[in-house]
Formats: structure tokens, C-alpha cells, sequence
């Protein structure tokens, strides 16, 4: 496993992310919290944009739990077919959208266990929705998460909830806002799975990743 950077370093990362982008924002589409919960369960094994062009139609004719029931389970999958495990997402957008109806009155609620209660939901999505909604500190960790902070050094660990805690062990409290944002538009585009644009990257410098590309 990669070594743990310093405070000082990882402080010196941050201060580059944040002069580059000073407000990072996620890249799922949404108008209201609860549009947001569907994007993100959507979003599984699914890229943002792919997610993005099949709910603007499904979002302009239910952007609310009830509004999404009426439409029902067939409605939905006509708007997210173009999307992976279209069938099952369907089922469970409704699953969720009749719980939010029948035990939160409609309203997504802002607790981690209250967000996690809901079909298709897990720890990664509720995160994404307290940071993104409320602004509340989360660390959704996600493939390229996981991948930057193990070879970086800056939240190395063995599984996503390791990792998670790292980031909020590690990272100055200034940047966890932003943080888990900053850390999947590195992996998305320049800290690339399989050959990651080492000479393009900003923090090259302070990365511990050996096997750095020309």
C-alpha cells in the first residue's frame, strides 16, 4: 500500500486543486433533493452523462416522490432504458419514491442511516447526497476515489470505507467540503485508471505513485 502523505504535503495538494477549480461541482443533473437521490442510484455502473440524457425527459415530468409514482414503474424505464440494469433501477426509483411517500411525507431526509433505509441506496449515494444537497462534509468514495487516494498517498486503504475515513482523518477540515469532488474530476481525467496522464497532472510532484507515466 502506498505510504500516507504528510499534513504538509496533502495541505499542498488541496491549495493546487482549489487555485485550478475554488468550487468543484458533481456532474449529475438534478433540480431538488430528491431528483438528486435518483441521479446518484442511477449513476451505479453508469457514466454522468449517460445518466444526465436519459433523466432530463424523466425529471421534467416527475420531479418529486408522488409525481414519480404516477408515472410508475413502465414510465420509468421508457425515460432510462439507454441506462445499465435499466429494470431494476426502475423498480427500485419507485421502491424508494413510495417510502419517501409513506415514512418521510414526501421529503428526502439528512441522515445517513435515514438515506441508506431507501431502496438502492447506499452508503456512497448518501454521501453524494449530504454533500451535495446539504453541504455536510461527506466522502462518497467510488472507484476513482479509491484509485487516487491509494496512489497518491493521499487516503490510502484497503476497502472504500478505510479509504473514506482516511479523507477525513487527513485532509484539512477547510477543503473536505470539496474534497471527494476535486478527488473524482482528478481520477476522471487526468489520474486515469489504466494510464494515468502523469505528465499533465498538477500535483505530480507531491504524488507517491512509483510508476509514473512520461
Amino acid at each position: 500500500m502506498t505510504r500516507q502523505l504528510d499534513y504538509h504535503t496533502i495541505r499542498a495538494i488541496f491549495d493546487r486543486f482549489h487555485a485550478v477549480e475554488p468550487e468543484p461541482k458533481g456532474e449529475l443533473e438534478h433540480v431538488n433533493a430528491f431528483t438528486l437521490v435518483v441521479a446518484v442510484a442511477l449513476s451505479a455502473q453508469a457514466t454522468d452523462a449517460g445518466v444526465n440524457k436519459a433523466t432530463r425527459g424523466l425529471f421534467a415530468v416527475a420531479d418529486t416522490p408522488e409525481k414519480m409514482l404516477d408515472l410508475g414503474e413502465e414510465g420509468v424505464i421508457e425515460h432510462i432504458r439507454t441506462i445499465g440494469l435499466y429494470r431494476n433501477k426502475a423498480k427500485n426509483v419507485i421502491k424508494l419514491s413510495r417510502l419517501l411517500v409513506e415514512e418521510y411525507g414526501g421529503v428526502v431526509p439528512n441522515s445517513r442511516a435515514a438515506l441508506q433505509s431507501l431502496p438502492g441506496v447506499g452508503r456512497k449515494t448518501a454521501n453524494v447526497v449530504l454533500n451535495m444537497w446539504w453541504r455536510y462534509p461527506a466522502q462518497a468514495v467510488d472507484t476513482h476515489i479509491f484509485r487516487v487516494g491509494n496512489r497518491t498517498g493521499i487516503a490510502p486503504g484497503r476497502d472504500v470505507v478505510a479509504v473514506e475515513r482516511a479523507i477525513e482523518d487527513h485532509i484539512p477540515v477547510d477543503y473536505l467540503q470539496h474534497a471527494h469532488h476535486w478527488m473524482i474530476l482528478h481520477g476522471r481525467y487526468v489520474c486515469l485508471a489504466r494510464k494515468p496522464r502523469c505528465a499533465d497532472c498538477l500535483i505530480a510532484d507531491l504524488c507517491n505513485f512509483e510508476d509514473k507515466t512520461a
